[in-house]
């Protein structure tokens, strides 16, 4: 029967991230098949049954998911050039609703990058779960973008948008991508390489004037409000 790490196990059956995992370990919080283990390294059959202890589920609710409609000119992570933060922006000003509670910023950690020139939905969080399932290539979560651009939008840019493009002499992942209207698109990608989109319609000689992302997986902007945050409900999911 082949084992594997119990931190990487739970990390992959969503139990936390690997990070909390070591962390549940080494405090006695998780066990195995009603065994608890404290040995950080353990190894555990694949179909071990793992639970954690009242303690670590507490912990867990105490996490917080922050959602921001990022303006431009803000970074996604640290401050640089000149440019802020846009987790900056999570304070009890900005708030969309009066009655969210301002989570400490301490801990909170964007889950996937928005370019310095792009606006929209960012997400930043406490919770490795979620960091999990918005970052890394094997992410199943799709992000939906409008996309206004300059240049013809012809048939077979579009198709050439679709299917067939690389980045860096790697294939893309087929995209979803429809001409809305006049100068816009909309794009839904599986991927989040780096400023992808614009190079994207680069090769197919459209240059990109305006750039938000209005979803990511079952998470939708709405209505929020340019420069504001709310927390995640606990009704949404992505």
């Amino acid at each position: 029967m082949s084992e594997i790490r119990l931190s990487k196990l739970m990390a992959q059956r969503g139990l936390c991230s690997r990070r909390e995992a070591d962390r549940f370990i080494a405090d006695g919080l998780v066990q195995v098949d009603g065994v608890t283990v404290d040995v950080l390294g353990t190894k555990v059959a694949e179909s071990a049954e793992i639970s954690l202890a009242k303690e670590a589920r507490r912990q867990q609710a105490n996490l917080v998911t922050v959602l921001l409609n990022k303006p431009m000119d803000y970074v996604s992570g640290l401050a640089e050039d000149g440019h802020e933060s846009a987790i900056m922006l999570i304070n009890r000003e900005n708030r969309q609703y009066p009655d969210d509670r301002v989570p400490s910023r301490q801990g909170l950690a964007p889950a996937g990058r928005l370019d310095i020139d792009s606006m929209g939905l960012i997400v930043f969080t406490s919770d490795g779960r979620v960091a999990r399932r918005l970052i890394g290539d094997d992410s199943p979560v799709d992000k939906e973008y409008l996309v206004w651009v300059r240049g013809d939008i012809t048939a077979e840019r579009i198709e050439r948008l679709r299917h067939g493009l690389e980045l860096d002499g790697r294939k893309l992942k087929p995209a979803g991508v429809d001409h809305l209207k006049g100068s816009q698109l909309r794009m839904v990608l599986r991927e989040g390489r780096k400023r992808q989109i614009r190079r994207v319609c680069e090769q197919v000689d459209l240059k990109v004037s305006r750039l938000v992302r209005v979803r990511i997986g079952g998470v939708k902007l709405g209505s929020l409000e340019p420069g504001k945050w709310r927390l995640l409900r606990s009704d949404e999911s992505f």
